[in-house]
C-alpha cells in the first residue's frame, strides 16, 4: 500500500493549522466570557487587601499582553503609600498586569493571581527617622468562618501567590532616613521566578539597571554606576528570611560575588552579608568611580590586580538603638596608572587596608592603613602606614614619607580638570592617643614643605602660583601642653596679588601663638577656581593682621600683655550656615583687631529680605577660631530697616543645600512645614536692637527697640518694646529650640489701651486667648505671663500653654454674644443681652488647654453680674454666674453655663456645671496625649 507522503503531510499541517486557529480563538474568546468577574474579583481583592488608595484608569484582560499568561492589566497605575506617607505616592506605574491561573479559573473557578508585572513604573519606597514606612499597604483578613459573606469580598479562592515578579524599565527609590541609606535605580528590569506561593522556595533573580546611585548619611558611594545581577536567594516567609546562596554582581565592570541572609522582623532587621571581587583587574576597580573620572580612563593605561571584602552583620532596631557592623578590606598589588604621553608612569602602587565600624558607631572606627606605596619615575616615591582606632579617644600610629615631583606626579596621572606642579617632601611620624577631653596627642615629630607649586583647574583661565608651604610640627610628650606648630612660611600669588602667612602655635592648654598675615584676594575669583557652584559673588577680602599672645592673657584680663592690631576688609562676601536655608551677604565689613576685641567698625549685611547694619565687638576671637570649640562673646548695636522671621525657619526653602542630615529629612518628612528658627550655640553675644519692622507669621511688629540676647542656644528679650494694632507693647521673654520642628518659649507682655476689635482681627493667639472678644468693641489692657512651646510651623500648641494674668476691661461693649443673649432669654432682662465693662479686672489662668477665670462683678444696670469658671481652646465652656439682683446685688440667682461658645447651654436656678477635663500634654516628646473633654457623667 502506497502512502501519500505530500498528502498526509497536507492533512497534518491542515489538522495543526485547525488546532492553533482553535487555541487562538479561544484565547481571544475567553476573556471575554470572563471580564466583568475577574475585573470585579480584582477590585475587590484591592479592597480587601489594601489599607491605601489605589487607583487606575481603565483594565483590560488578554492571553497576548504577557503571553501565553492570561493576564488582567490595570493602566495608569497609582497606589499611595501607608501611614504616616498615606499623601505620598509609593506606586505610579504606566501599567501593572496580574497573571491569572487558567487551570484554576476554569476547573476551580477561583482566581490566582500567580504573575505581577510593572511596566515604566516608579516605586517609592521611603522609611522615615522613627523608623515608620510607607510600604506597609498590605493587610490580611481573617475570616470568621461563622461571618456572613458581604458582596464586596472577594470570591473564596481569591488569593495573591506570586511565582513571578516581572519589573520593566522601572524607577526605584529606597529613601531610609532611620538608617541614613539613599538607593536611586534607574532603568531597573528585574525578572524574579520561583514558588513563590510557597513558604520556603528558591528566588532566581536576573536584574540589570542602567544607573543606580547610593548614599550613606548623605554621602555619595556610587553614582551613575550600571548594575547586572544574577542571584538565586532562599526565601522563607515564615520567618521573613532571605538566604542568599548563589549571588553574582557586577558594577560597572567589577564583578562581585556574595552571600548570607537578611530577616526583616517587626521592629527592624538582621543582616549577616559577606561579598568579595577576588583577584580583580585594578582596571575594573576604576570604573566604580565617579563618572568624571570614566572619561579619564578613556586615556590612561591602568593595570594592576585588587582583593576586595565587604561585610555587614547584626541587627537594626532603632528603639533599641542597634546597628550592624560594617567593615572591608581591600588590596592592591603591582598597581600601574600612566596617562597618554606621559614620560613615566605612577608605579609600583601596592596597598593594603582594612577597617571595622561596630555598630555603624563612629567612635569605635578602626582603619589599619598597613601600607601604601608607589613611586614616580626614578625618585618621586611615597610611603605611608597609618592606623587609628576609635574617635573621641582615638589611639593614632602613622609613618608617612614621600618626596614628589608633582609636575611628573600631574603628567602620570594625566587628570581633566586638575593640573599642578612643585617638589612636595613629606616625613611624619606619629604614634599615641588623641582626646580633647584629656588634652592629649600622640607624640609626633614631622615635616612638610612645598617648593615652587603651582595649581590650575579646568573651571578658571588663571593658575594659583609662586605656592610655598613650610611647616614643621613636634609633640615630644604627647600631650597638648608639648605641641609645637610652626607655618614659616604660607604663602602664594593670585592674579599678582599675593598672600603670606607665617605662624607659629605652641603649647595648647595655655595656646602661645605669634602670626603674620597679610594679603588680598577677589575671593570670587577664588571660588571659582575650585568650582564652587552657588557661590555666585565677586567679592573681595583684604587682610593686615599681627598677632601675637597667649591664650590665658586674654581669660585672665591680661589684655596689656596681647599684641593683636591689624584690619580686616571684606565686600559682597557670600557665607552659608547650616543652620539656615538662605546665604548671608556681608555687603560690607570693617573689621579692626585691637588686643582682645575684634572690632566691627562697619559691617552691613542681608539675608533674604532682611537686612542688618551693626557695629559693636567680639571679644576672644583669636582664641576662638584656634580652639576646635569655643563661643564667641560681644556686644552690639544693630539696626534694621526689615527682619523677617519667617525666613529664619529650618525648613524654609534657599539656595543654600549643605545643611544637617537632621534638617534635610525633617524638610522630607514634613514638606508642609517651616521649621522653627534654630539658634547657634556657639554665641553669647548682646544687641542693642533699633529695628523698625519685624514680620513673623503675619504678625507686623513696628519700630522694635530694647536689649536682645543669644546665649547657649536661647534668645532672649529685656525690656523690649514695639508697636502693634496702634499700640505699644513690652516684652521679657526667652525663646529656645529644641530640633528643627519644635521650640520653648515663656514670655511676660503688657499691652496698654488697645482696640480689643484690632486685636482679635489681627492677632491669632490673642484671637484663641480671649474667644469673647470676637463680639466685643472698646480699650483693653493686657498684663501676662505665658510658657509653652512651638509646633512645627512656629506656632503655639495651646495644650502646651501655662501662665497667667490680668484684662482689665477699660471700656468695653458686647454685642449679640449667645451666651449673654441665652441669660437674657432665660431671665427676661433684656438689658443682660449686651452688657457694657468699664474698668473691670479680669484675672485667669492657663494650664492644659483650658482658661481658668477668677470671679469678677460689673454692673448692667441694677443688676450686678458674677462670672468665674474654666473654658478651653476649643470653645467648651464650664461657667458659674450669680445674677444679683437689686438692691445691690445682695440676693443672688445661680446660673450655670455649659455647651460651647457657639452653642451655649444656660441653667438658671442651678450651681452644677459638667467639669471639663484637662487635655494631657507630654513635655518630653511635645505630643498630645489626649484632649480636653466634658467629664462623664457616673450613673
Amino acid at each position: 500500500m502506497k502512502f501519500n507522503v505530500k498528502k498526509i503531510a497536507l492533512k497534518t499541517l491542515k489538522w495543526i493549522g485547525i488546532l492553533v486557529c482553535i487555541v487562538l480563538l479561544l484565547m481571544f474568546l475567553l476573556p471575554m466570557l470572563f471580564p466583568g468577574k475577574i475585573e470585579a474579583e480584582v477590585k475587590k481583592l484591592a479592597n480587601a487587601h489594601l489599607t491605601s488608595r489605589l487607583e487606575f484608569n481603565h483594565t483590560k484582560l488578554s492571553f497576548f499582553t504577557h503571553f501565553p499568561s492570561l493576564s488582567v492589566s490595570l493602566d495608569d497605575v497609582s497606589l499611595m503609600g501607608s501611614k504616616p506617607f498615606e499623601n505620598d505616592t509609593l506606586l505610579r506605574a504606566e501599567r501593572v498586569a496580574f497573571g491569572i491561573n487558567l487551570k484554576r479559573l476554569i476547573f476551580d473557578k477561583t482566581v490566582k493571581v500567580d504573575e505581577l508585572y510593572v511596566t515604566r513604573g516608579f516605586v517609592n519606597v521611603k522609611v522615615n527617622t522613627a523608623g515608620g514606612a510607607n510600604y506597609n499597604v498590605y493587610k490580611s483578613r481573617p475570616k470568621d468562618p461563622a461571618a456572613p459573606r458581604t458582596p464586596d469580598d472577594p470570591e473564596e479562592g481569591t488569593a495573591i501567590q506570586l511565582d513571578r515578579v516581572d519589573l520593566r524599565n522601572c524607577h526605584l527609590v529606597y529613601n531610609d532616613h532611620s538608617a541614613k541609606i539613599l538607593v536611586d535605580a534607574h532603568g531597573v528590569n528585574y525578572l524574579g521566578k520561583g514558588g513563590l506561593s510557597e513558604a520556603i522556595f528558591d528566588l532566581e533573580t536576573n536584574a540589570d539597571i542602567d544607573s543606580v546611585d547610593f548614599s550613606y548619611n548623605r554621602v555619595a558611594y556610587l553614582e551613575s554606576k550600571e548594575i547586572h545581577a544574577d542571584l538565586i536567594t532562599r526565601v522563607n516567609t515564615n520567618a521573613l528570611t532571605f538566604i542568599l546562596t548563589k549571588n553574582e554582581l557586577r558594577i560597572n565592570r567589577l564583578p562581585l560575588e556574595f552571600n548570607g541572609f537578611f530577616t526583616i522582623r517587626r521592629d527592624g532587621y538582621n543582616i549577616g552579608i559577606d561579598a568579595a571581587s577576588e583577584n580583580t583587574r585594578l582596571e575594573d576597580v576604576f570604573t566604580t568611580l565617579p563618572p568624571p573620572y570614566l572619561t579619564w580612563m578613556e586615556d590612561t593605561e591602568i593595570k594592576g590586580r585588587a582583593d576586595l571584602h565587604f561585610s555587614f552583620k547584626g541587627r537594626y532596631n532603632v528603639k533599641e538603638k542597634q546597628q550592624p557592623t560594617l567593615g572591608f578590606d581591600a588590596k592592591v598589588r603591582d598597581g600601574y596608572v600612566k596617562s597618554g604621553k606621559a614620560p613615566v608612569p605612577l608605579e609600583d602602587f601596592q596597598m593594603d587596608v582594612s577597617g571595622q565600624l561596630p555598630a555603624l558607631d563612629m567612635n569605635r572606627l578602626a582603619i589599619n592603613l598597613r601600607g601604601l606605596d608607589f613611586k614616580v619615575g626614578e625618585k618621586s616615591f611615597f610611603k605611608a602606614k597609618v592606623t587609628t582606632k576609635g574617635m573621641d579617644n582615638m589611639a593614632v600610629k602613622a609613618d608617612v614619607k614621600g618626596s614628589l615631583d608633582l609636575a611628573e606626579v600631574d603628567a602620570a596621572l594625566g587628570l581633566n580638570n586638575l593640573h599642578f606642579k612643585g617638589m612636595l617632601r613629606t616625613d611624619i611620624v606619629s604614634n599615641g592617643i588623641y582626646n580633647a577631653s584629656k588634652k592629649l596627642l600622640p607624640k609626633t615629630k614631622g615635616s612638610i614643605n612645598l617648593q615652587k607649586g603651582w595649581l590650575k583647574t579646568g573651571y578658571y583661565p588663571n593658575p594659583i602660583k609662586d605656592i610655598t608651604f613650610v611647616a614643621n610640627i613636634t609633640d615630644d610628650k604627647g600631650t597638648y601642653e608639648g605641641l609645637k606648630l610652626s607655618v614659616t612660611p604660607a604663602s602664594f600669588v593670585f592674579e599678582g596679588n599675593p598672600v603670606y602667612v607665617n605662624a607659629t602655635v605652641s603649647n595648647l592648654e595655655d595656646m602661645f601663638y605669634k602670626a603674620r598675615i597679610k594679603g588680598e584676594l577677589n575671593v570670587g575669583r577664588i571660588y571659582k577656581v575650585f568650582a564652587q557652584k552657588g557661590l555666585d559673588v565677586t567679592g573681595y577680602a583684604k587682610a593686615d593682621l599681627n598677632l601675637n599672645g597667649r591664650e590665658s592673657y586674654a581669660t585672665t584680663g591680661q589684655y596689656s600683655k596681647l599684641d593683636n592690631r591689624g584690619t580686616v576688609l571684606l565686600k559682597n562676601i557670600k557665607a552659608t550656615s547650616e543652620l539656615f536655608s538662605k546665604s548671608f551677604f556681608i555687603n560690607e565689613g570693617n573689621f579692626r583687631f585691637e588686643n582682645e576685641k575684634m572690632w566691627f567698625e562697619k559691617f552691613i549685611a542681608h539675608y533674604g529680605k532682611s537686612d542688618f547694619a551693626m557695629n559693636g565687638y567680639l571679644l576672644n576671637t583669636i582664641n576662638y577660631f584656634l580652639e576646635s570649640k569655643g563661643t564667641l562673646h560681644g556686644e552690639f548695636n544693630l539696626k534694621s530697616r526689615l527682619i523677617n522671621v519667617d525666613e529664619f525657619m529650618a525648613l524654609k526653602e534657599g539656595e543654600n543645600k549643605d545643611r544637617k542630615t537632621e534638617v534635610e529629612y525633617a524638610k522630607e518628612e514634613n514638606p508642609k512645614m517651616s521649621g522653627v528658627v534654630v539658634m547657634p550655640t556657639n554665641l553669647d553675644v548682646s544687641l542693642i536692637t533699633n529695628v523698625d519692622k519685624v514680620e513673623y507669621n503675619g504678625l507686623v511688629l513696628n519700630n522694635l527697640t530694647g536689649r536682645a540676647g543669644i546665649s547657649q542656644g536661647q534668645m532672649t528679650l529685656k525690656k523690649t518694646i514695639f508697636n502693634i494694632i496702634g499700640c505699644k507693647v513690652g516684652i521679657d521673654a526667652r525663646y529656645d529650640d529644641e530640633s528643627p520642628l519644635m521650640a520653648n518659649f515663656d514670655a511676660h507682655f503688657t499691652a496698654k489701651d488697645f482696640s480689643v476689635k484690632r486685636a482679635y482681627n489681627e492677632i491669632p493667639m490673642f484671637r484663641e486667648l480671649v474667644t469673647a472678644a470676637e463680639k466685643a468693641e472698646g480699650i483693653i489692657s493686657v498684663d501676662y505671663n505665658i510658657k509653652g512651646d512651638f509646633n512645627g510651623n512656629m506656632g503655639p500648641i495651646y495644650e502646651s500653654l501655662e501662665g497667667g494674668g490680668i484684662v482689665t476691661l477699660r471700656d468695653v461693649k458686647v454685642n449679640g454674644l449667645k451666651m449673654f443673649g441665652s441669660i437674657s432669654k432665660k431671665t427676661g432682662q433684656d438689658k443682660l443681652n449686651n452688657p457694657s465693662f468699664n474698668n473691670i479686672v479680669v484675672k485667669t489662668t492657663i494650664n492644659n488647654n483650658l482658661i481658668h477665670i477668677d470671679d469678677f462683678t460689673f454692673k448692667v444696670s441694677l443688676f450686678r453680674p458674677t462670672i468665674k469658671g474654666t473654658t478651653s481652646f476649643d470653645g467648651l465652656l464650664d461657667l458659674r454666674i450669680r445674677l444679683g439682683l437689686p438692691p445691690a446685688g445682695l440676693i443672688g440667682i445661680p446660673i450655670t453655663v455649659t455647651g460651647t461658645h457657639s452653642d451655649p447651654k444656660i441653667n438658671i436656678f442651678s450651681k452644677t456645671g459638667q467639669k471639663i477635663d484637662d487635655a494631657i500634654y507630654n513635655e518630653k516628646t511635645n505630643t498630645v496625649v489626649r484632649e480636653e473633654k466634658r467629664e462623664t457623667k457616673k450613673e
